[in-house]
């Protein structure tokens, strides 16, 4: 490959932070067999916020489990909404 001018390394090393950028450490870890330390690196470094993700899976979660929750009316009985 070096041969015909393709550079193995920066090929690869665009492909991880292209996909460090898209999906959680912990995965990118396993998919590419990477230790996680090295995975954690590569998302920091391509600026990949999957704390601002799971706040947000957390947040719709807490909001789907308020609607499920059962509302007493004025007689004591409950309802679901």
């Amino acid at each position: 490959m070096r041969d015909i001018g393709v550079k193995p390394r920066q090929s690869r090393n665009t492909a991880l932070f292209t996909l460090a950028a898209e999906i959680p450490s912990a995965i990118l870890a396993k998919m590419l067999g990477l230790h996680i330390a090295v995975a954690i690196q590569w998302q920091r470094a391509s600026a990949g916020d999957w704390m601002a993700y799971a706040a947000d899976v957390a947040g719709r979660a807490a909001t789907d489990g308020q609607a499920e929750t059962p509302k007493t009316s004025s007689t004591g009985s409950s309802s679901q909404v």
